[in-house]
């Protein structure tokens, strides 16, 4: 089996990381992994990228952690993939097969009420995810649930505490509106005790739209590592 991670961050892009794209590829690499999705906070999230530059700026900024990761990826032996976590208050959404260049060219995006961007995003080329729907946390303002904008569900978030509900509920979640299901780990640095998570191939994936193809396909394992804390 392939084991891939499609939910992680890197401390140039989300100010919530504390390692760089290159030292989490080395981490990923050392823990048995065939490729990774790095998943950074986009601007409406928890971003560590000033908000008062030019978007031009800002996106080349966005794009380091992943850079750094790729870098050391072709150099190690590892795939590096794009996607960024769009968030919307309380609720984020993991976007795959849209890149750096899209997003220099949609400027306008923060701007777009949430299911706009997200239809936006899926018809020319996005595929989505809805990451951890049901998380529940002191900073978490409100979370909104789109089902019928989205292409799939995180049902496993390997970040969450052993003993919470977070995970069943968006595996009922799923159910409910017959989404298909994924898995992450959201590790934010080399330190963390999920690795593990993800999922799992039994061929290789070799970009975002294989990725897609084996969501929708139901074809892939699902990984389960829970940390302790968050």
């Amino acid at each position: 089996m392939y084991k891939y991670e499609t939910h992680m961050h890197t401390m140039e892009a989300s100010a919530c990381a504390h390692s760089t794209g290159a030292q989490m590829a080395e981490k990923y690499k050392s823990e048995g992994y065939d490729g990774i999705f790095v998943t950074d906070h986009f601007f409406n999230g928890n971003s560590a990228v000033p908000y008062d530059l030019p978007w031009n700026e800002r996106i080349e900024l966005f794009c380091k952690g992943y850079e750094s990761a790729k870098e050391k990826g072709d150099e190690i032996g590892l795939k590096v993939f794009f996607g960024f976590e769009y968030g919307d208050g309380g609720s984020d959404f993991l976007v795959y097969g849209l890149d750096k260049k899209w997003l220099l060219e949609h400027d306008y995006i923060l701007e777009m009420e949430l299911t706009r961007f997200l239809s936006l995003a899926r018809s020319e080329g996005g595929f989505v995810v809805h990451a951890h729907p049901f998380r529940d946390y002191p900073y978490i303002r409100s979370t909104t649930h789109c089902p019928h904008f989205v292409d799939a569900v995180e049902v496993i978030n390997a970040s969450h505490p052993l003993g919470t509900p977070f995970n069943e509920r968006a595996a009922e979640y799923a159910r409910w509106y017959e989404l298909a299901v994924t898995a992450g780990s959201d590790a934010h640095n080399i330190s963390d005790r999920w690795f593990g998570g993800g999922v799992a191939s039994e061929t290789p994936i070799n970009s975002a739209e294989d990725y897609a193809r084996a969501v929708l396909s139901g074809k892939l394992t699902l990984l389960e590592k829970f940390g302790q804390e968050i």
